[in-house]
Parts: C-alpha cells; sequence; structure tokens
C-alpha cells in the first residue's frame, strides 16, 4: 500500500449563484454537468472534465483572490485562448512554465476565482 495519491478526484469551489456559474463554467469554459450529485442540503453542482475529474461548486461567497487556484488542462493553448477571449474572456497570452515544456495562461470566473488553462509538454 502506498500513501501516494493516484490523482486529483475534484476541486471545489466557492460561488454565490450556482445556476449562473452552471451556465458560466458549462457553456464558457466547457465542463460537462453531472447530474448524480445527492443533496447535501445546500446548493450546488458536480461538473466533469473530458477526463472525469471534477469541479464542484459550493453557494457560498467567494473568497478574496489571494493566490488559490485550479488548473484544467487543455491539449492546445493557442486554440484555447482566442476562443476563449471570443466569448467574452479575459484571458493572460500563454506562457512557458520555466523550462519544463508546460505552458499556462490564466483567466477568473465572474466572482474572482482563479483558473489556470494549463498545457502539458508534448500537447499540440
Amino acid at each position: 500500500m502506498t500513501t501516494a495519491p493516484a490523482g486529483v478526484d475534484h476541486v471545489a469551489i466557492n460561488v454565490p449563484d450556482v445556476p449562473a456559474a452552471i451556465v458560466f463554467y458549462t457553456e464558457t469554459i466547457g465542463l460537462s454537468q453531472n447530474f448524480t450529485r445527492p443533496d447535501f442540503g445546500f446548493a450546488g453542482a458536480w461538473l466533469d472534465t473530458a477526463n472525469g475529474q471534477q469541479v464542484h461548486l459550493i453557494e457560498l461567497p467567494a473568497p478574496p483572490n489571494v493566490g488559490q487556484h485550479f488548473a484544467l488542462v487543455y491539449d492546445d493553448l493557442d486554440v484555447v485562448v482566442p476562443e476563449l477571449r471570443g466569448r467574452g474572456l479575459q484571458v493572460t497570452d500563454p506562457v512557458p512554465v520555466g523550462d519544463t515544456g508546460r505552458r499556462q495562461a490564466f483567466t477568473t470566473d465572474p466572482w474572482g476565482n482563479a483558473i489556470e488553462l494549463h498545457q502539458r509538454p508534448g500537447a499540440a
């Protein structure tokens, strides 16, 4: 048995308006709503990436952005960034992450949650 995690199952973020966040994260960012979320007694939603990892939305005020973020992996930032800008998002230009072969760009959701757009080495 090992204590090393096999991966990240999900991240949870606070948004003050779950229905609006579902629209943003599905129609703008490209996640899919997962309708298997049980009733936890508070508003929220589960959203899936193409590989089954999830972003969980919890209806609470978003905390101030002081550097925390989550990263979504994309195959080609040179395609994704202009597409997201065309949807009205302000997105930074993709930049290399040191000499790792990775690239990143950043945007925020309408409530100030920072989102890293990440491209792994060898993609695109």
